[in-house]
């Protein structure tokens, strides 16, 4: 499908992600993914971030609002917490996670997983995947709507992420 890949390689859309469990026949898959120059327990906390705020184009899915750029106190993520916060308003829920490896949360109808996958000591692969079922049709125009705002909201978390010392 148009769009559904950016950033990952063969391996990673091969492999299976918690998401998968909950959509049997999704016309929808999308894997995205990046790496980031810091180890996953420095990466984990700007992915729970997601809960405060969406990190892609805060002018579009954030009414203006800017994701913070520190980190912010948080505990950690609970099933059946809301998955994230556009625009002020709480959305979506979140389905699954394994501290420090991955959250798995529905929104609009989608599944997404974030996981982290360790290279190295000092490396980490962000990895998303999103699953939906919808018409087919509509599928590639999500897809690319999702590669867009997905594409910036890694490299936005990639770009904190990535900073020597995380800001708090």
């Amino acid at each position: 499908m148009i769009g559904d890949r950016w950033g990952v390689r063969e391996e990673e859309v091969a492999r299976e992600y918690p998401c998968d469990r909950f959509v049997d026949r999704p016309a929808l898959r999308a894997w995205r993914g990046v790496t980031i120059e810091a180890p996953a327990e420095r990466v984990w906390p700007w992915v729970t971030q997601i809960r405060v705020a969406p990190y892609a184009y805060d002018w579009i899915d954030n009414g203006f609002r800017r994701s913070p750029q520190r980190l912010v106190e948080l505990s950690e993520p609970q099933v059946g917490e809301a998955f994230t916060t556009a625009a002020g308003r709480k959305r979506g829920r979140i389905m699954a996670v394994e501290q420090g490896v991955q959250l798995t949360g529905r929104i609009m109808g989608g599944y997404l997983s974030y996981v982290l996958v360790p290279e190295s000591p000092d490396r980490t692969r962000l990895l998303l995947k999103v699953v939906m079922q919808v018409n087919p049709l509509v599928a590639v125009g999500l897809s690319l709507g999702d590669l867009v705002m997905a594409r910036r909201q890694l490299l936005n978390l990639k770009r904190l992420a990535d900073l020597p010392e995380a800001p708090r």
